[in-house]
């Protein structure tokens, strides 16, 4: 298993490019399942997550044409609907939590849609049944294998047809799998507290595009007109919006000097509000993120004076995914910050990590953890540990760049799962960083899509 070595303590200087975003990706390469006709996406990340997925779609026999870095054609003119049913499609699909998308779309055009209990990061329960729940609404027959966590829906002889659902919680993927099969249902279907991020967004245009009715796009209430077939159709994915906020927290713990390019900033809702609380200044240069290099920064009080809490919350409140981020980065403020985790119960687990290193850090529960700023006062040391998750993983990269001395990061395929060549990218603005490998995996490196330094 590869891991980092990094030396810490060294302020970073340069241009840093977002890339693209992993889960509005996931969610659009599922889509090219609902058309045979050709559909171009660009600004696709290389990591692991869309990888897979990629190859799982190859896999089906969708044609998968690379125009150029980022820029893919798909064709699912030939889909073979018997790999849903072997054990190949079963083991890629379980090691992949965006394989469940997969669902609505194969449900919708080929009239079944199966998944293995999906995979992913152990931060806690995602429950499947917002899923099913909606597309069982639109008349689709949940299907299972006694004893096994393979399962699926298939539509009835009628077909699908529109419904009215008001969805037990809005989730993002879940809405992105109702929605998929609503374009090409009967009638019309009507979703209540659907998700609203702007990669649904981004979705719902896509289906436009492709000949979908769609009114409500950005909104928690979408009324879907269902059509007879999709078309074909370009595409480009938003910057990730992660992957910019971890970028101004590297910035402010590592006291950097760095301008994040093309950010899609109109995109960003609250998230640059929410890391100027924490006293980091930021400023918007077009659609680039200028961060200054700085000393010190101080967390906000509330206006009563009582203590800055960040909790996540569904768009347009603050993404859960960066509250690791929101959580490293406190740890050199000046001042305190309690951070409330509501969606995932494991997902603070790692300031164990962060406390090893010197952070102080109070875990009230598997939801809450109280950050006492130390004002760099006392440095974070470096230390070794494995990353648990991709959010924890970068939060982690953050803490040991800013400590002093030497850290080890092991588990790194869980960064690269989010993350695109990270090390190399970071290194192009002045991080110290290499990529080791055990000996016993050096001579198969032809096998790893990264570049191995052994020494």
């Amino acid at each position: 298993m590869a891991r980092f070595q990094i030396e810490g303590g060294a302020p970073l200087r340069g241009e840093i490019q977002a890339q693209g975003a992993k889960n509005e990706v996931l969610q659009i390469l599922c889509a090219v399942l609902l058309t045979s006709e050709p559909v171009r996406v660009q600004n696709i990340p290389d990591i692991i997550d869309v990888n897979k997925l990629i190859e799982i779609l190859s896999d089906f026999g969708v044609r998968v044409a690379k125009n150029g870095p980022g820029d893919y054609t798909f064709q699912a003119d030939q889909v073979d609907l018997d790999f849903l049913f072997t054990d190949t499609y079963k083991k890629k699909g379980a090691a992949l939590r965006g394989s469940i998308m997969l669902v609505g779309p194969l449900l919708a055009r080929f009239g079944k849609g199966y998944i293995p209990k999906p995979g992913g990061d152990k931060i806690g329960r995602r429950r499947l049944d917002t899923h099913f729940q909606g597309l069982m609404a639109l008349g689709a027959q949940f299907k299972s294998e006694n004893g096994s966590s393979f399962y699926g829906v298939e539509q009835p002889a009628s077909g699908l047809k529109g419904t009215y659902m008001l969805l037990e919680e809005a989730s993002v993927t879940g809405t992105a799998n109702v929605v998929m099969a609503a374009v090409l249902a009967q009638g019309t279907t009507t979703i209540y507290n659907a998700a609203c991020e702007p990669y649904l967004q981004q979705l719902c245009s896509m289906l436009v595009r492709m000949g979908a009715k769609i009114d409500g796009i950005g909104s928690n209430l979408l009324r879907i007109t269902g059509v007879d077939q999709l078309g074909g159709t370009e595409h480009r994915c938003l910057p990730d919006m992660i992957e910019i906020g971890s970028w101004i927290g590297l910035a402010a713990m590592t006291k950097s000097e760095i301008t994040i390019k093309n950010t899609g900033f109109d995109h960003l809702g609250v998230i640059p509000g929410v890391f100027q609380k924490l006293g980091i200044q930021l400023e918007r240069r077009g659609d680039d993120i200028f961060v200054p290099a700085q000393d010190h920064y101080e967390i906000q009080t509330f206006m009563d004076g009582g203590i800055l809490t960040i909790a996540d919350a569904p768009w347009p409140g603050f993404t859960p995914d960066l509250l690791s981020i929101i959580l490293v980065t406190a740890t050199q403020a000046r001042g305190s910050v309690l951070v409330h985790q509501k969606m995932f119960e494991s997902r603070l687990f790692f300031t164990d990590k962060l406390i090893d290193m010197g952070a102080q850090i109070i875990l009230c529960d598997p939801h809450r953890a109280t950050v006492i700023g130390l004002d760099r006062k006392v440095p974070l040391r470096g230390t070794t540990m494995a990353s648990p998750d991709i959010r924890a993983g970068i939060a982690l990269l953050i803490a040991a760049l800013s400590a002093e001395g030497t850290s080890i990061i092991q588990n790194i395929d869980q960064i690269d799962r989010g993350y695109e060549r990270i090390d190399e990218r970071l290194r192009a603005i002045g991080a110290k960083i290499v990529e080791r490998w055990p000996q016993q995996f050096v001579q198969n490196r032809s096998q790893y899509g990264r570049c191995i330094d052994h020494t």
